[in-house]
């Protein structure tokens, strides 16, 4: 069994007292600190309150300016795939984390409305319309082609084997 937080403590604090001269009253407050420190420790380890706590509301964290990552506290204006993988997190998982919808966009709302209106401005909807509908023809004109392939490759009949025969005996 492992030793308890007030072994650990004391241990830590007696060793530091074999280096350098401490009062009473120093040993006493600086085995009350590290007993509160270890303490912290453990209950971070152990998955506690203070380890899933995020810094803010996560309604309060997609701002005009700037999106706070849940997981650090620091301010961005995308969350990038990157960003979360220092967390272990990929960004459908962070959403699903912290309750998100599926569809949010990890990014500061000035960000998203610039890139909306930047698409629009380049038509990329349309162009986007337009490439479903040629893609959808195509797939269309290839099952139309493959299934006129099928009717036409019917085998051949066979000639008649007397009229082979006929042929060999002359």
């Amino acid at each position: 069994m492992g030793k308890s937080l007030t072994e650990m403590a004391s241990e830590i604090v007696a060793a530091q007292a074999s280096h350098a001269v401490m009062a009473a009253d120093e040993m006493v407050a600086a085995l009350k600190k590290t007993f509160d420190a270890l303490k912290n420790i453990k209950t971070i380890e152990e998955g506690g309150p203070e380890a899933d706590a995020p810094p803010v509301d996560p309604r309060k964290s997609i701002q005009r300016n700037y999106i706070v990552n849940l997981e650090d506290g620091k301010k961005y204006k995308q969350l990038t795939t990157r960003t979360l993988a220092k967390y272990g997190l990929t960004p459908a998982e962070y959403r699903k984390k912290w309750g998100f919808s599926a569809r949010q966009p990890l990014a500061a709302k000035a960000l998203s409305a610039k890139r909306r209106k930047t698409a629009k401005a380049l038509g990329l909807g349309e162009r986007l319309q337009e490439a479903r509908k040629a893609k959808a023809a195509a797939a269309a004109k290839a099952k139309a082609k493959a299934s006129k392939a099928k009717t036409k490759a019917k085998p051949k009949p066979k000639k008649k084997r007397k009229a082979a025969r006929k042929k060999k005996k002359a």
